[in-house]
């Protein structure tokens, strides 16, 4: 499975609009369909990750676009004060 997918380096996968951070994999024609399964759970199930979008090129190249909220976390160190 290690040559057979590829994914996006960090710098890639970027914030889109304000909402979604988005990722996208891309899975080779000889991808088996278990194998393509198993690593959408995984990044479903740890990554918290969901599907955005699904395409297939001609020659059998599948990219698969995931997304996830972006999480804005406020600082509560204004409210302690002095």
């Amino acid at each position: 499975m290690g040559d057979t997918m590829t994914r996006r380096s960090d710098g890639e996968w970027g914030a889109q609009g304000r909402e979604y951070e988005y990722r996208v994999l891309t899975f080779s024609r000889s991808t088996s369909r278990g194998d393509a399964c198993r690593v959408l759970t995984d990044e479903a199930e740890y990554g918290r990750w969901e599907l955005a979008r699904t395409r297939l090129y001609a020659g059998g190249v599948s990219k698969v676009w995931l997304r996830r909220k972006i999480i804005r976390v406020r600082s509560t160190l204004d409210l302690l004060g002095p």
